[in-house]
């Protein structure tokens, strides 16, 4: 598939394009609550969150802030760039400094950035989108992360929910252009993301809001036994297939082993 992917690449179909594979158990029989209180005393993840509807269980280990509204201000830090912890503190700071000056990251990083500042341009006040911090380096439990922040002044007239509207789903999830990299997603990935690559948070009675981006999550039907975990990672004309896959196996690490 992956192959494919870069063949539609290389005909200028996309550019970017996040692809995503699925774990998953049948006849699973697990205590939700449980579970997800042990793995986030693991991961300590910032967007870490439960949720559960009838028999449709959530347990997310996120690291990602899709979008903020706070009052007028709109932030958005998607993620592209995932490195793995040092055994060493020495090795630690190696391993975030080549995160930091790798050109495919801060190449496959620069492609979302722009695509989130054409998303938020639609709802923006004018000249009001700026590009905060490129190609951050934030050290997490369990890996490294390249992410990027974004902002904007939203435009007189503009909802909270419009702002949603114009951004989802996020460009770090989908690849670039996001259209087109979604057509793409549909024909390639073998699993429905469902809930996965969507987005968990809450609106404030002033109309703010904060919304994570749903990775390293844990999907579990208590009716059925089926639990899911869906990983991926960003396909380019540039990538390494190999290594895309033990990048996938990096993100997935701490709750495969849980359950190990």
């Amino acid at each position: 598939n992956v192959a494919n992917i870069k063949q539609h690449i290389l005909r200028g179909d996309a550019y970017e394009l996040n692809y995503c594979y699925e774990f998953f158990a049948e006849n699973a029989h697990i205590h939700p609550t449980s579970v997800f209180l042990e793995l986030d005393a693991q991961t300590k993840t910032p967007f870490a969150s439960f949720f559960k509807y009838k028999h449709h269980y959530a347990l997310s280990f996120s690291p990602e802030r899709y979008l903020k509204k706070q009052c007028t201000k709109i932030i958005s830090q998607p993620i592209k760039g995932t490195a793995q912890r040092g055994a060493t503190q020495e090795e630690d700071e190696q391993i975030k400094h080549q995160l930091q000056h790798s050109k495919k990251e801060q190449n496959e990083n620069v492609m979302i950035v722009d695509l989130v500042r054409n998303d938020l341009s639609i709802t923006a006040a004018k000249n009001s989108v700026k590009v905060d911090e490129l190609f951050g380096v934030y050290t997490f439990e369990t890996v490294h992360q390249m992410i990027s922040t974004i902002s904007s002044e939203i435009k007189d007239g503009v909802t909270a929910t419009d702002v949603i509207k114009t951004t989802f789903p996020m460009g770090s999830m989908t690849g670039a252009p996001k259209i087109s990299a979604m057509q793409l997603i549909e024909n390639y990935e073998n699993t429905k993301r469902g809930l996965y690559s969507g987005a968990i948070g809450y609106f404030t009675p002033e109309q703010d809001f904060d919304f994570s981006v749903v990775i390293r999550t844990l999907l579990y039907n208590a009716e059925s036994n089926y639990l899911s975990l869906m990983v991926g990672s960003a396909i380019t004309d540039a990538c390494n297939a190999q290594d895309e896959y033990q990048e996938t196996l990096l993100k997935a690490d701490k709750i495969l082993r849980y359950f190990a």
